[in-house]
């Protein structure tokens, strides 16, 4: 039964398959028709996962794409619409989207190690350069963590702003993979710092110099590390993406993973879709952070409460997680985190939505969502044929 899950996955990415790339969706909507970084990427990696030459050779064309509409200042585009009467690049909507960047460095890297080839990531060195310059700049404070705008990531239309967890983690993914081939001695200590950071300033009853001690101390730390903080203070959401990166990462002690593992998996059992909410628990209309939830849009609201990024369910995000409970040999866990991707992936008779209500399990989003089928093959293939990823 399970190979019937891969194989529609699978079809799926073929239909989204573009000479110039991944679109993000195979579903006639305008923004989806697009070669998206993120979405490329995560395609990507289904791709190298599931040894098919065609998607891998997407997978190429999908970085090609973005390295040639890369701006000058080192940005890498959000999406960018190619057709026969234009080509429109975007950075991003109402800011710019600082996970392009890091998405785009693990793409080169993992695509070249994958292959076994070194030149391919040569080839593009100087604009990985240029992306780890600026993503130095973005500290603005030289203090080792990215500041990211409001809407600057995936979570376009959520709370987090500042020191967001999520870019810290993708930041070490994309500087690991690609010292992986240039064994820098400075990205080495690079790589440290920004680790020790994380460590200080993400994880409970830990000791360094905190970023706003204040703010720190009066937070109550649960079972995971939160969500985000900047100088208003720490939000304390759970974020099912950045604590799956964490656990694959291994940033933080050995018990405070085994709590995220613990944690998380209760937070998946309790609901009724059996999968991780992307953010938990839900902002509400009396909660403090409403209004900044309800304006962040800009064009209809869609984060109602068990919705989209305020506490909705998706195959991607799920996807990672399931990654991550095999990186700690949690088998049975990720068998049943995989099992239910594939039970949402197939609502509808093969739907592919984007995400789902998890409070009345309702599909939210687009159709035939590339991400989501691709989640089901990284987590597939990882568990039932081995396959690693750098990290």
């Amino acid at each position: 039964m399970s190979d019937i899950f891969y194989n529609k996955s699978i079809e799926l990415l073929h239909k989204v398959a573009t000479p110039n790339g991944f679109l993000a969706s195979a579903e006639s909507t305008s923004n989806y028709q697009r070669v998206w970084a993120r979405d490329g990427v995560i395609c990507g990696l289904a791709a190298l996962a599931s040894g098919n030459e065609k998607l891998i050779e997407t997978f190429e064309n999908t970085l090609e794409t973005l390295a040639k509409y890369q701006h000058k200042t080192g940005t890498i585009p959000s999406n960018v619409l190619i057709t026969e009467d234009e080509i429109e690049v975007s950075y991003g909507g109402l800011a710019g989207r600082v996970d392009a960047v890091t998405w785009f460095i693990i793409g080169v890297c993992q695509y070249g190690f994958y292959i076994n080839d070194f030149d391919f990531v040569q080839k593009h060195s100087s604009k990985i350069e240029k992306c780890i310059a600026l993503l130095e700049s973005w500290e603005f404070n030289n203090k080792h963590l990215l500041y990211v705008p409001l809407s600057g990531n995936w979570a376009d239309e959520y709370i987090t702003d500042g020191y967001v967890l999520y870019d810290q983690l993708l930041r070490i993914w994309a500087l690991n993979s690609y010292n992986h081939f240039i064994k820098s001695d400075e990205i080495s200590a690079k790589i440290s710092a920004i680790t020790t950071q994380i460590e200080i300033n993400f994880t409970p009853k830990s000791t360094g110099e905190k970023f706003h001690q204040r703010a720190y101390d009066g937070l109550i730390y649960q079972d995971f590390m939160p969500c985000s903080f900047s100088p208003s203070g720490y939000k304390s959401q759970f974020d099912a993406f950045a604590n799956s990166l964490a656990l694959l990462l291994n940033i933080g002690s050995s018990e405070f993973q085994n709590k995220i593992v613990q944690y998380s998996f209760q937070l998946a059992t309790a609901n009724k879709l059996g999968l991780l909410p992307a953010f938990w628990p839900p902002v509400f209309p009396e909660d403090e952070h409403w209004n900044l939830l309800k304006n962040n849009c800009k064009y209809e609201f869609r984060n109602f409460p068990y919705e989209f990024h305020n506490g909705g369910s998706w195959s991607m995000v799920n996807g990672f997680f399931g990654l991550a409970l095999l990186s700690k040999n949690e088998i049975e866990k990720t068998s049943f985190i995989l099992g239910n991707i594939n039970k949402a992936n197939a609502a509808a008779d093969f739907s592919f939505y984007e995400n789902f209500n998890t409070n009345t399990q309702e599909p939210n989003g687009v159709a035939y969502c590339a991400w989501s089928a691709a989640a089901s093959i990284l987590v597939h293939q990882s568990l039932h044929n081995n396959f690693k990823f750098l990290f």
